[in-house]
């Protein structure tokens, strides 16, 4: 029997999931063991097989139109698509610049900040992504499994990959996560 398959991309966020799922330390080689990672951000094959994954996993919220290309073209490509950390599932930290108008979070951003230099400005080119109302990953695609935390616990992301890898669908239930 071939070993299922996974995927992974990051939307708008820190990283700090990534970091988490290092954090399963030795474990990640059981992980190893038990699926195939088709393609990661930090690998060569940077994208989801055409002809799908079983797996797919998305970091960070939805903030611009790069990040909504991505996760549509991971939802057509997985059959259960993971929402990993606060950020995917409930917009996280990222969500914060929806309380002020783009425009004057841009400006902060790229003009006024203390670190920029005196000739900064804000970014404008047609081959940029172009920023959008800030979301969790469910308001843009269908989520199969939503695994919250900032970041989540090694444990639990472990959990949610050996759960997966075995076919067997994880869900929250209580302070741990279960399988039906």
């Amino acid at each position: 029997m071939a070993k299922p398959t996974i995927s992974t991309d990051w939307l708008a966020g820190c990283a700090g999931c990534e970091m988490s799922l290092l954090d399963i330390d030795e474990r990640i080689v059981k992980v190893a063991e038990l699926v195939e990672i088709r393609s990661t951000p930090i690998t060569d094959l940077k994208e989801p097989d055409l002809n799908g994954v079983d797996v797919g996993i998305l970091t960070g919220a939805v903030n611009n139109t790069t990040n909504q290309e991505v996760a549509h073209r991971m939802r057509s490509r997985c059959k259960t698509l993971v929402a990993l950390g606060d950020c995917a599932v409930f917009g996280g930290v990222v969500a914060m610049r929806n309380f002020f108008k783009l425009d004057d979070a841009l400006r902060r951003a790229y003009v006024e900040a203390e670190s920029n230099d005196g000739e900064s400005k804000v970014p404008s080119s047609p081959e940029l992504a172009r920023p959008v109302e800030v979301r969790a990953l469910g308001e843009e695609v269908k989520v199969d499994v939503n695994v919250p935390g900032c970041p989540p616990d090694a444990d639990v992301i472990f959990y949610v990959l050996s759960e997966l890898a075995q076919g067997r669908k994880p869900v929250l239930k209580g302070d741990t996560l279960q399988w039906q």
